[in-house]
């Protein structure tokens, strides 16, 4: 990350995860935050992009996928989650893989 300071967004766009999940790591991992400026309200926040924070989202990235798959399913709307249901049951696991360009060995 080339900025020393990103909103929950920006970092959210960088990393893959949504912007809600960036915020329940600001408040878990206790990271340093200021207010953006010129935003009133005073809930837009940026980040400090510190080494924490940098040792935080590399740790992510070896991430567990079982925990991954429940997190993004989680953050999907119901649509879309009876849409993943029924394309899962209609083409299985096999199917899915293949959708994605994912061979098996």
């Amino acid at each position: 990350m080339k900025k020393e300071w990103l909103t929950p967004e920006e970092l959210a766009l960088e990393t893959g995860y949504s912007r809600q999940t960036v915020n329940k790591w600001i408040k878990r991992e206790n990271w340093t935050t200021t207010p953006k400026p010129g935003v009133q309200g005073g809930k837009a926040r940026l980040i400090h992009i510190d080494e924490r924070v940098k040792s935080f989202i590399q740790s992510t990235r070896h991430a567990n996928v079982p925990a991954l798959l429940i997190n993004s399913v989680q953050q999907m709307t119901a649509t879309e989650q009876e849409q993943l249901a029924a394309l899962l049951l209609r083409e299985g696991i096999r199917g899915v893989l293949q959708r994605l360009g994912i061979q098996e060995e």
